[in-house]
């Protein structure tokens, strides 16, 4: 089985965990972007929230915006947990309070624990939050995701 080597960090990627407030919109719409867009078998995603309440599904407008583009959503919220952080290779947050949230509550974590942006090199900022908001702004952070998982997919696979 081949493994994806980030030789800058030293950590080898399998395992990607994406992480947000309530796992109902922003890491389960990046994680079911990762699932269809990722061609390796050998790849694993999962989504949690530093704040989330276990079992709620993807809100209606995420599911929407992904149809949108032909993905299907199946999805179940999970608050993060010490099974998640042991799992994960590495863990990518949309925001900086994320990464703070996920580092203070798992200080050994923050070697492997990042903002997605900031790990595919992009400087700008955080992934904004949809939530209460219209379709049209799940559009854009489902638009925003797309890019930024292509370009976390271009990077491991270059390793």
């Amino acid at each position: 089985m081949e493994i994806y080597k980030d030789r800058k960090r030293g950590l080898w990627v399998e395992n990607i965990l994406f992480v947000c407030t309530g796992n109902t919109c922003r890491s389960p719409m990046a994680a079911a972007l990762f699932k269809h867009l990722n061609n390796s078998d050998q790849l694993n995603v999962q989504s949690a929230g530093v704040f989330a309440a276990d079992g709620s599904d993807a809100s209606t407008f995420a599911k929407e915006a992904l149809e949108e583009k032909g993905i299907a959503c199946e999805h179940s919220s999970t608050l993060l947990n010490e099974e998640h952080i042991e799992w994960a290779s590495i863990i990518l947050t949309m925001t900086n309070s994320h990464k703070q949230s996920v580092i203070d509550s798992f200080p050994h974590a923050g070697r492997k624990t990042y903002t997605l942006p900031e790990y595919v090199g992009y400087n700008g900022g955080d992934i904004l939050d949809p939530f209460g908001g219209s379709l049209e702004m799940y559009r854009l952070t489902r638009d925003d995701l797309e890019d930024l998982v292509k370009q976390l997919l271009e990077k491991i696979k270059s390793k």
